[in-house]
């Protein structure tokens, strides 16, 4: 029985790019096959090669791809806006208000006071095994992008403050995000596996938190140990959750500041130390008699439970959400009043406006310099936006020409496992589309004749099958791919080494716990 709530999940939590009835070309299978890689390849040599910027890369490998394939210049160009469009519609929205929610954090001192507390409680050896608990239990009612854009600045401070290698706390958040959306119901690929399917809701949630704890632990903490070692990841400093010096934030040399500046550093103190903005939004701590005016004035620490609130508000809204539409009737007016303030974006402006106000004015800062701080919040993940953007387009002319479709037609008369079918199927559609959705969606819909003759946790293992194949190998044509690289300030090469290898773990391992499973349930 195909329930509804289960659509609507789908197509208002996260963006789906499903192929179209009819590809926009007749090109034969082999055409495909070489327009796909040969788009793949421009993109890759067009970045790392000719140091192209990855947004031009993007829309250039695009155009190659179409034209192999034999798409028309106009509808290559359609494809491509559209899948722009529904990038930035979703992705980017989230992302943006994630920066803002990130920037407040920052300039109040919030995200000090968070990092604080982990590093006070937490020693440097069990970090990352801290990050990838915190990241998998924030993940659990967030799709991967909301969780990179409340995570990952935290990630940054802490591996700064403690002297930690970046990858050695940032794959084992990875990890625990990632592995949370490929394979744990409220997630909407494992409900939409779970609707095709016709498993149980509740054996697959538990089912999938007996092959998710371990697919964590490898991929997440051991991995990020080893690959620590050969990556060397350094966050772009505008990424970074932390209050900027007045050389960087343009207030060096203000009226009445009489403090002296070394070359390239900006003022410091009378200690040599480098005045921050913290120093002239508190210019009476430690300096009687120092003039106080409207935008420079005392203010308090915020409180640790406002910033922590300010990160778990939105996590807490969807969670929700999530629970009102498993438990609520469609059509009651909690239902209602659930769906819209666990609605992604309205979760996160939530998130922003509380944070405006009890990291903001209630700590002293005035309405102009709090404007000030989301807007100065936004050039640093421009870069950002137009990329992930412009992978959605690469995405959706990959979809649009029918090379999702080809992968899912192979599959159809193979003599296989239904669990192997699910999961290479699934892996095959990941790769050539990019999308694990769009993946999910598909082989749950090749393989769901078989799930009749399955017995009922069988079924649930089979949608757990088709989940961990979604998740293989992100490369170029993947919007999360390029997230990760700018966030963690990476180059292709670096990215495909840490984050496309940690996803391919994620599969294998996360495959490897269904087979075995399989032979238990």
């Amino acid at each position: 029985m195909t329930r509804p709530y289960l659509t609507k999940v789908v197509m208002t939590v996260t963006p789906v790019l499903a192929a179209p009835a009819e590809p926009l070309t007749n090109a034969g299978n082999t055409q495909l096959i070489i327009a796909a890689l040969l788009g793949i390849a421009a993109v890759v040599l067009l970045i790392a090669w000719g140091k192209v910027h990855p947004f031009l890369s993007l829309i250039l490998g695009a155009a190659v791809l179409g034209v192999v394939a034999g798409v028309t210049p106009d509808k290559i160009v359609t494809s491509f806006s559209s899948g722009v469009g529904s990038t930035v519609g979703g992705v980017g929205l989230l992302i943006a208000l994630g920066a803002m929610i990130g920037g407040l954090l920052a300039e109040s001192g919030g995200a000090d006071s968070i990092v604080e507390r982990v590093v006070a409680r937490v020693s440097g050896g069990a970090l990352p095994w801290a990050m990838a608990g915190v990241a998998a239990l924030i993940g659990l009612p967030l799709f991967f992008e909301v969780g990179v854009v409340l995570l990952v600045p935290i990630v940054l401070l802490v591996s700064r403050r403690v002297d930690v290698p970046l990858m050695k706390i940032g794959i084992p958040a990875l990890a625990g995000l990632s592995v949370l959306h490929g394979l744990v119901p409220p997630h909407p690929g494992p409900l939409v596996a779970i609707d095709a399917l016709g498993a149980n809701l509740g054996q697959t949630l538990a089912l999938g938190l007996l092959v998710a704890i371990p697919t964590v632990i490898i991929a997440g903490p051991v991995f990020g140990n080893f690959i620590s070692r050969y990556v060397t990841a350094t966050a772009p400093e505008a990424l970074l959750p932390t209050r900027r010096p007045l050389a960087v934030a343009g207030r060096s040399g203000a009226a009445g500041d009489t403090r002296p500046t070394t070359p390239g550093r900006g003022p410091v103190d009378a200690d040599g130390d480098l005045v921050t903005e913290d120093d002239l939004v508190n210019p009476g701590a430690g300096r009687p008699g120092e003039p106080i005016d409207e935008e420079n004035r005392p203010r308090r620490a915020p409180a640790l439970w406002a910033a922590v609130i300010t990160v778990l508000l939105p996590v807490v809204l969807m969670l929700l959400r999530a629970i009102g539409e498993l438990t609520l009737a469609e059509d009651t007016g909690g239902r209602k009043a659930l769906d819209i303030v666990g609605t992604p974006i309205v979760a996160l402006l939530a998130g922003v406006i509380f944070a405006m106000i009890f990291l903001g004015y209630r700590t002293g800062f005035s309405r102009t310099q709090v404007s000030g701080f989301l807007g100065g919040s936004l050039p640093a993940i421009a870069g950002i936006l137009l990329i992930v953007a412009a992978g959605g387009g690469f995405k959706q002319v990959l979809v649009d020409a029918g090379v999702g479709n080809l992968v899912a037609d192979a599959a159809k008369d193979a003599s296989l496992s239904p669990l192997l079918l699910g999961w290479l199927v699934a892996v095959g559609i990941r790769v050539a589309t990019g999308s694990a959705t769009v993946a999910t969606i598909t082989a749950a819909g090749i393989v769901s004749p078989l799930a009749a003759t399955l017995q009922g946790p069988e079924v649930a293992l089979l949608a757990l099958a088709v989940g961990c194949g979604s998740l293989f190998f992100s490369h170029v044509n993947d919007a999360g791919f390029w997230l990760v690289k700018e966030y963690f300030g990476l180059t292709v090469g670096q990215t495909i080494k840490s984050w496309s290898v940690m996803e391919t773990i994620i599969s294998v391992v996360g495959f490897a716990g269904v087979m075995l499973l399989d032979l238990v349930v």
